[in-house]
């Protein structure tokens, strides 16, 4: 396969891609910006998902794995009204990606992050994820939010801790716990 980012785009196809990026809420926290996701995000994505620091979500990927899961997770927008943000930092690199999800199986509106090996370990993550946290039960109004993560995650389960969600249960036959999000107070 042919890195899909790598085919030009037509200038009228491009400024559709324009229109629908500008749709995407963008979101700012003190050190990033969430924005709509753009072809040039995806080399970012495969470094994540295509090697073995994916290994709690079923990695590594394939590069058409990847590609499969950045389109569909960006589609989410047009399909659902949600969906995955690009963590930008204010120096302009991509750090990794949160996103508001419902994915075939799930019975609950999902918040996930992913970041990047080079930007782990600086509040990042939690950061991105307090920003679509927000987003999603003030904007969206979801009836409920988790995170699915597998146990030995130690850094999802950090990020989850300090978002303030709580273990509640398991799926897949424990192999996932769900992390609820804890409903703010004056939102309905």
């Amino acid at each position: 396969m042919i890195a899909p980012v790598t085919l030009p785009v037509p200038a009228p196809a491009a400024d559709r891609a324009a229109l629908l990026e500008a749709a995407v809420p963008v979101l700012h926290t003190a050190r990033t910006m969430l924005r709509a996701p753009r072809l040039t995000d995806f080399d970012a994505l495969h470094a994540i998902t295509g090697t073995d620091r994916s290994a709690f979500e079923g990695g590594p990927s394939t590069l058409e794995e990847s590609w499969q899961d950045f389109c569909g997770m960006t589609a989410t927008w047009l399909l659902r009204g949600h969906g995955l943000w690009t963590i930008q930092t204010r120096g302009g690199d991509v750090a990794g990606f949160v996103l508001i999800g419902l994915e075939p199986g799930d019975e609950e509106h999902e918040l996930g992050w992913l970041l990047r090996a080079e930007f782990e370990g600086q509040g990042l993550a939690t950061e991105a994820a307090r920003a679509a946290n927000a987003h999603a039960w003030q904007a969206l109004r979801v009836p409920s939010l988790v995170s699915y993560i597998t146990p030995g995650n130690t850094r999802s389960e950090a990020v989850a801790t300090r978002l303030g969600a709580t273990p509640d249960g398991t799926i897949m036959g424990g192999r996932i716990t769900i992390w609820r999000h804890p409903r703010p107070e004056g939102t309905a």
